[in-house]
């Protein structure tokens, strides 16, 4: 099954205070591996980045001005989504603001399935802390990059959280072994590998003799 790990950056927290995204980011897995297929995209919210949020993310409003608008890259982004199941860590904020670059455009919502890790995480961890620093800390994913939040970054360090809360393992380490496999014979199918051992003359004798000795024993007694 593909899905798409989705994250943005916005001017600020709420809709209703006019705020607008400034940075989507979005990574494409193919039953929990990914497929190298990224979709990443700066955008000019046409408005002031908040303080707050600059301390977030550092985007200023210098950088982002001399970016994209949405209404150009809306078309690419939706197509790179398609109808995919999203994984987001606390869908709501994500989604109202991309739900809201569309309704400018006079675009329908996303109507695509989601699963929000942050949802996942409270289930399975009640009363913890379940920010994504401290996912990344309680599953030892990496996180040293993650000076700000960054859209691309958070998605790589959400795909590697998401394999973790749904109890699945990273399914890298025998991928290697197996592609060696086809390259020696593709049309060959290895099921299982088994080592014979033969017993020798000499150790059938002696196997026979114990046996004919021990079975009397053990009737008799």
């Amino acid at each position: 099954m593909k899905e798409i790990i989705l994250d943005t950056e916005t001017t600020g927290l709420s809709v209703k205070d006019g705020h607008r995204v400034v940075e989507i980011g979005c990574i494409e897995l193919d039953n929990l591996i990914s497929t190298k297929k990224k979709f990443h995209c700066y955008l000019n919210p046409e408005r002031k980045v908040s303080e707050k949020a600059l301390e977030v993310h550092g985007y200023t409003d210098e950088f982002l001005s001399t970016q994209k608008k949405f209404s150009e890259v809306v078309d690419q982004f939706l197509d790179f989504i398609g109808d995919k199941q999203l994984v987001i860590h606390n869908s709501e904020f994500d989604l109202s603001h991309l739900n809201n670059e569309l309704k400018i455009l006079g675009k329908k919502s996303i109507s695509n399935k989601v699963v929000d890790t942050l949802t996942l995480a409270r289930d399975k961890f009640p009363g913890s802390s379940i920010s994504l620093d401290a996912l990344c800390k309680r599953y030892r994913v990496d996180n040293s990059k993650r000076d700000k939040h960054t859209a691309l970054i958070d998605c790589e360090l959400l795909s590697k959280v998401y394999i973790n809360l749904i109890d699945q393992k990273e399914p890298t380490l025998n991928f290697q072994v197996q592609d060696k496999v086809k390259s020696v014979n593709p049309e060959k199918k290895i099921l299982y590998f088994k080592k014979v051992i033969k017993p020798s003359s000499n150790e059938k004798e002696k196997h026979n003799h114990y046996l004919k000795n021990n079975l009397k024993k053990n009737f008799f007694n």
